[in-house]
């Protein structure tokens, strides 16, 4: 699924009652709806500000990760950034928005 700005009907940032952690939904024009944990959000903001303020780098790959030892306080599965060059990655992005605008 590719989603731009026009697909978007709305998104909500904030703790839901009784929970201590953000979430973000986001709802599409037809009515459905993704819910992304602060985590899942907080790697997504730290992908585009590593890629938008980096004097040289022009694509990251994150990948989930279980790890065995992590501080208090984060969850066992985290999303890294992979070794994969930005040429890989920007040739595989090239070839899936191709696949959303046949």
């Amino acid at each position: 699924m590719y989603i731009c700005n026009s697909a978007v009907k709305r998104i909500m940032l904030g703790s839901p009652v009784d929970h201590k952690h953000l979430r973000l939904a986001m709802e599409l024009e037809d009515g459905e709806i993704f819910l992304l944990s602060e985590a899942t959000v907080a790697n997504i903001v730290r992908a585009y500000v590593n890629i938008k303020t980096h004097p040289q780098k022009r694509a990251i790959e994150m990948i989930s990760e279980e790890l065995s030892e992590v501080k208090d306080g984060y969850a066992p599965f985290q999303l890294l950034e992979s070794e994969r060059d930005a040429e890989e990655i920007e040739g595989e992005l090239a070839e899936l928005l191709e696949t959303f605008e046949k």
